[in-house]
């Protein structure tokens, strides 16, 4: 009993430690692009238009390529949210219209965050999201304002 007590306070107090020392939990998305882009910061709705094909190219005139996780990645459903301003679901009745009317194809679903990170890596004009604190093996963050 006494080393139950001893172990729940003990998390107790490094997670109070964290909120003291003004530590901040990692963010629940991060968008990252190729380390080519000159890109550092984008406004929500330029990342709107990118992610349903609206915007189809960056300032420096790149193709815009993004890639999505998965639908039930609750990271991509937060990224919807606040983002798109849509759910999953209208998010894939968006693209199942765009597709019926021969207009455009969705981004390319990929199953994690190293896959996403991946084809950022391959692709100079790719946009994507991975959780917050995921491996970012050289891509940039970009800034939403």
């Amino acid at each position: 009993m006494r080393a139950r007590l001893a172990t729940a306070l003990l998390l107790f107090v490094t997670a109070l430690s964290g909120v003291v020392s003004g530590e901040q939990p990692p963010p629940a998305y991060e968008i990252i692009v190729n380390a080519s882009n000159s890109t550092g910061s984008v406004d929500r709705d330029f990342l709107a238009g990118a992610f349903l094909k609206k915007t189809t190219e960056w300032p420096s005139g790149e193709v815009i390529r993004p890639v999505d996780l998965p639908p039930d990645s609750p990271v991509r459903r937060r990224f919807s949210e606040e983002v798109l301003h849509r759910s999953i679901s209208e998010v894939k009745g968006y693209w199942q219209q765009r597709i019926f009317s021969g207009r455009d194809v969705p981004p390319p679903e990929l199953d994690s965050d190293d896959e996403v990170v991946g084809y950022v890596l391959r692709h100079p004009g790719a946009v994507g999201y991975v959780s917050g604190g995921a491996a970012l093996n050289g891509t940039k963050v970009l800034t939403v304002r």
